[in-house]
């Protein structure tokens, strides 16, 4: 693509890119958004090292889907980012057609072969202030504790089997609101396509973007966006200041496989249920919510002889005499959740 004079809006989004500049290969998720388009385009800006690449996913869920994909890919081969699609299959069974889309598009990004023949080190998301205000509003909606008003992190470590050790996702543009993008997108010149699913009530987060969110701005201003995504660094610094309490703790009453139950009497609850939610990860168990948390607390504080849980990943956790054994699990397969 033959540079253009930087606008505002485009200047801001290749500023933000520059300040995570990858020396390592780096794959980006595009859909064909003005998001995702604008992270490809600051991208190529900056004349990447070999390995930096693009990927289309086709989720197949609508007709045209592929014919849409492959003009995608051409668009952003254009801005100079080589680029490939991907099909994948998505198996809504059991998590909802969302989630499910959500877990392919993931896997997809780190598991399709490179381009470059490099292994992928670094999978980027176009995620914007917007989504993690809306990240925000879901954690809160769910209940679900400091570590999900967090929302999503810049950089957080990828746990998928087979990727290469210290591979990360980076959100660059978690810092710049959805409008600039586009208007950065404008400014480029680039073609930009609006994805029906982010306005279909039958997905929650389109359904927080189109309404929760303009309802909150018609009483706070359009600030509470951003006051929302502060509320998540926030969240953020609390939550990373008692996992890391956690972990100190967590050698005292963790012994090997086993949870020791005398052991977690006095440690208070934020500290509690951090230990056990990180020895059911631990155990292989996938998406640990906080109902199974205090199922397992149950056993610890309830115990009255009650029968083994079953939870998910086939973790099974059972008490014998003092302590708590957690079996048939696997390591993790993906990470959860909005992949924050």
């Amino acid at each position: 693509m033959a540079r253009r004079a930087l606008g505002p809006a485009s200047l801001a989004v290749v500023q933000a890119v520059g300040s995570v500049l990858p020396v390592r290969p780096v794959r980006v998720g595009v859909s064909g958004g003005a998001d995702s388009l604008a992270l490809a385009a600051a991208l190529a800006h900056h004349d990447p090292a070999p390995g930096a690449e693009a990927l289309v996913v086709d989720h197949g869920l609508w007709p045209g889907s592929a014919e849409h994909s492959r003009r995608v890919a051409e668009r952003v081969t254009a801005l100079g980012l080589p680029t490939q699609v991907v099909r994948v299959e998505v198996d809504p069974t059991g998590a909802g057609l969302e989630a499910a889309a959500r877990r392919a598009r993931h896997s997809a990004l780190w598991s399709a072969p490179p381009l470059s023949g490099r292994p992928v080190e670094e999978v980027w998301l176009a995620h914007s202030l917007d989504d993690q205000a809306e990240s925000v509003l879901l954690g809160l909606a769910r209940g679900s504790g400091t570590r999900s008003l967090a929302g999503m992190a810049v950089r957080r470590p990828e746990r998928t089997t087979g990727v290469l050790p210290g591979a990360e996702v980076v959100r660059p543009l978690l810092g710049l609101r959805r409008s600039l993008l586009r208007e950065a997108c404008d400014q480029w010149g680039i073609e930009v396509w609006d994805d029906p699913a982010n306005s279909d009530p039958r997905f929650l987060r389109s359904a927080v973007r189109a309404t929760a969110v303009p309802a909150l701005v018609s009483v706070f201003g359009d600030a509470v966006v951003e006051s929302l995504a502060r509320t998540a660094a926030l969240a953020r610094a609390d939550a990373d200041a008692l996992d890391a309490l956690a972990g100190e703790v967590a050698g005292d009453v963790i012994d090997g496989d086993l949870l020791v139950v005398d052991r977690m009497p006095g440690l208070p609850d934020a500290l509690r249920s951090r230990v056990v939610r990180g020895w059911l990860d631990a155990a292989g168990c996938p998406e640990v919510a906080q109902r199974h948390v205090a199922a397992v607390l149950a056993l610890v504080d309830e115990w009255h002889g009650q029968g083994p849980l079953h939870l998910p990943g086939g973790v099974r956790v059972e008490r014998r005499g003092g302590a708590l054994r957690a079996t048939g699990g696997t390591a993790p397969v993906a990470a959860s959740g909005p992949l924050g």
